[in-house]
């Protein structure tokens, strides 16, 4: 069995959450896209862990970890993290964790153009998380990369490296003015991180192929959501991968094999980290008031998150695109504290309502019509079953349910790895 935990919005739904939740029944977790330019919060028996590059599986030590080839992967930050969790008593080694020979490296050049990219587009920039992503994925298609399987032959990959960093040089200077960086430098910093990270590198697809064959299960953990994919999303204000679950065995390395069943994670209320359009976008006391309720700090940034009423156009693109078999509903004890709650339940573009998700200029002129609905003004972080929740926030769940076209099967009322609530 296949299955893929994707996010529906705009990233930040908690998918980390719900992997390492639904993770106790599964043999192998991939992430599959993405870089460690988002984060995945899990709280568990064991404390609060934010977990950058790392699948949230490894958390748990009876469960595989996989880095697939659709990954990009910064050397010192995975050792960095590696090192973190070790601390912390968690085990790692090379039968928990593979990472894929065909994951492409991000070299400390693409942190640096990223951030002189931003710079330079000031008041235009597109919130980057300046971690060298954009050009890293710029560079996989320009066939200009380095991957994790170069580390494994040093001369191959000074040969590589010497093809490469003429070229690399030759935008940091010229287009930014920026310093070159030698030879030396990049074999010194690709030795000093890579050496450690060797053991773990392999043909993760072959691996992953033997595994599907065998019947084990196995869990893809996508980065951010539906809004952020590069081809369907908000664009230019996406990633630089594709997030949608369509995409997981390809990401994985096995991509002759189909999905069983897509899980989408949306949250009971509305939060996006960078710039773009953001419909229901909250300002002043009443955004400070939800965003201090949800805790809602950037897990990879710290930056604070754009906030607001939930969005069913956006929700109901997001579960299409995702084509979501069952739906996961975090934070819903976070709106406990409202008499009404607001909806947005269509989009007013040009003085037309509409249900539909538009794009382009469109989405930039649209303004929410919104439905509100009685609140539970009452705490329900300790409910754990169904008919524990008040009536108005099982009312509020179906609404939602109802509006975007999807099962909600998993109610969370906290951080917490037991508060959860199985609806079936």
């Amino acid at each position: 069995m296949l299955t893929a935990i994707t996010g529906i919005n705009w990233g930040d739904e908690g998918k980390g959450r719900m992997v390492d939740l639904l993770c106790e029944t599964q043999d192998i977790v991939v992430r599959y896209q993405g870089g460690n330019n988002a984060g995945h919060t899990v709280v568990n028996p064991r404390g609060k862990f934010i977990l950058n590059l790392l699948p949230s599986g490894i958390l748990r030590p009876e469960v595989v970890n996989v880095m697939g080839a659709g990954m990009v992967i910064d050397l010192a930050h995975l050792c960095g993290e590696i090192g973190r969790l070790q601390e912390k008593g968690v085990q790692i080694t090379p039968d928990n964790l593979k990472i894929s020979d065909r994951a492409v490296i991000c070299m400390p050049w693409h942190v640096q153009q990223d951030c002189l990219e931003e710079d330079r587009l000031g008041d235009a920039k597109f919130g980057s998380t300046r971690r060298g992503i954009s050009p890293v994925y710029g560079d996989k298609y320009m066939k200009k990369a380095l991957r994790m399987g170069d580390l494994l032959d040093k001369g191959y990959l000074a040969q590589r490296l010497e093809t490469i960093l003429p070229w690399k040089n030759l935008q940091l200077e010229g287009m930014y003015g920026a310093a070159p960086m030698s030879t030396a430098e990049a074999m010194e910093w690709l030795h000093t991180y890579g050496s450690r990270l060797v053991p773990f590198v392999c043909d993760t697809g072959s691996y992953l192929d033997s595994a599907a064959a065998a019947g084990k299960r196995i869990l893809f953990e996508a980065q951010l959501g539906a809004l952020r994919d590069i081809d369907f999303g908000i664009y230019p204000y996406t990633s630089s991968s594709p997030t949608i679950a369509a995409y997981a065995p390809i990401g994985a390395g096995i991509p002759g094999r189909r999905l069983g069943c897509s899980v989408g994670v949306m949250k009971a209320y509305s939060t996006c980290v960078g710039e773009g359009p953001f419909v229901c976008e909250w300002s002043g006391e009443e955004a400070e008031r939800l965003r201090e309720a949800g805790g809602e700090y950037g897990a990879a940034t710290g930056r604070p998150r754009r906030v607001g009423p939930f969005d069913v156009p956006a929700s109901r693109y997001g579960v299409r695109l995702q084509g979501a078999d069952e739906l996961a509903l975090t934070k819903l004890d976070v709106l406990s504290g409202w008499e009404s709650i607001p909806v947005c339940t269509a989009y007013e573009i040009d003085g037309k309502q509409t249900t539909e998700f538009p794009s382009g200029s469109a989405l930039l002129r649209a303004k929410p019509v919104y439905t509100s609905l009685p609140g539970w003004n009452c705490g329900i972080s300790r409910c754990r079953r169904w008919e524990d929740l008040p009536k108005a926030a099982q009312d509020y769940v179906r609404f939602l349910e109802q509006q975007v076209g999807g099962s909600i099967r998993y109610v969370s009322v906290g951080a917490e790895r037991e508060a959860c609530i199985r609806r079936y």
